[in-house]
């Protein structure tokens, strides 16, 4: 699976529909006109009516779009989740709207979209040299994760790696060696959630840690350390200890190895696209598909 292949998958589900929090953002309409065009989707735009229509006006799109007013980005926010807690919309997006807005919104005990799980960001990357993407988790919730959210942010990226065609995705906790190291808690938290996996206390996937990035990406650097194992050179996910590693390793991904990705948050009760202000809108396009596609296993029944 490619992130170009999101975009045919998501195209074949039809029906679904994405509420975007403050859609008065020249990048996020260019992306939601794209999605429109590739037709993955249809659009409620929450925001100020004036400014989303200067801009749908400028960029002459091609089809519908229901434009709900909003005369605040907290307002335009909390519209935007009941449309999703409601099941009116599939799919939730962030716009020109602070993170901490949107999120004060879906964590809201009367509408917002808590499950009970915790809420994890997954990145699906396309990189040169890879015949398939690798999934990368949490590069942007999480701070410091212990044992029990790691254990729920491996369950949140597996249903995505589902979502996208990967049946039994393998795991590779990351750490700095490939050895349990008392005084390295990543290494400890790697080998519990091995042996949780094969106790069947984490199903669906095969996880063996702990791993250096290199072994778990890479067949010959795992047998040069005689590394013998069912991920170690071929992980589908690479869960990361901290967010600051997750957060170091992304961005080098996007800017040193120029590789496309494409993030949604996952955890709760629909795909969250939360893309940042910098990601250009290509990657909100295929955020936007991921989140698509990835809403076909968290769809609950819509209201008539």
């Amino acid at each position: 699976m490619k992130l170009v292949d999101l975009l045919h998958q998501a195209a074949n589900l039809e029906g679904k529909i994405v509420a975007v929090a403050g859609a008065n953002d020249r990048e996020v309409i260019a992306a939601v006109i794209e999605a429109v065009k590739r037709k993955l989707a249809t659009f409620l735009l929450f925001g100020p009516r004036d400014e989303i229509e200067a801009l749908l006006e400028k960029e002459e799109p091609v089809g519908d779009y229901k434009i709900i007013q909003a005369r605040t980005k907290e307002q335009a926010a909390e519209l935007a989740v009941r449309s999703v807690h409601h099941n009116e919309a599939d799919v939730l997006m962030k716009g020109n709207i602070a993170t901490s807005i949107i999120l004060k919104a879906v964590l809201n005990k009367e509408y917002g979209l808590r499950t009970g799980r915790v809420l994890s960001h997954v990145a699906v990357f396309d990189i040169d040299g890879f015949e398939y993407c690798k999934i990368v988790t949490d590069a942007g919730m999480n701070i410091n994760p212990d044992l029990e959210q790691k254990k729920q942010i491996i369950l949140n990226a597996v249903e995505v790696a589902n979502a996208i065609g990967i049946k039994m995705p393998t795991v590779a906790p990351l750490a700095a060696v490939e050895t349990v190291n008392p005084s390295m808690q990543a290494t400890m938290d790697a080998a519990l959630l091995t042996q949780m996996n094969r106790r069947g206390q984490i199903k669906g996937c095969i996880i063996d840690g702990p791993l250096a990035l290199d072994n778990a990406i890479s067949w010959e650097a795992a047998k040069q350390k005689n590394i013998e194992s069912d991920v170690a050179g071929k992980a589908n996910i690479l869960l990361v200890p901290s967010i600051e590693a997750g957060n170091i390793l992304y961005k080098s991904l996007v800017y040193f190895a120029k590789a496309d990705v494409g993030g949604i948050i996952a955890g709760a009760k629909a795909p969250i696209v939360l893309t940042s202000r910098a990601d250009h809108a290509k990657s909100k396009l295929y955020s936007l598909a991921l989140a698509i596609c990835t809403s076909e296993i968290t769809a609950s029944p819509k209201e008539d």
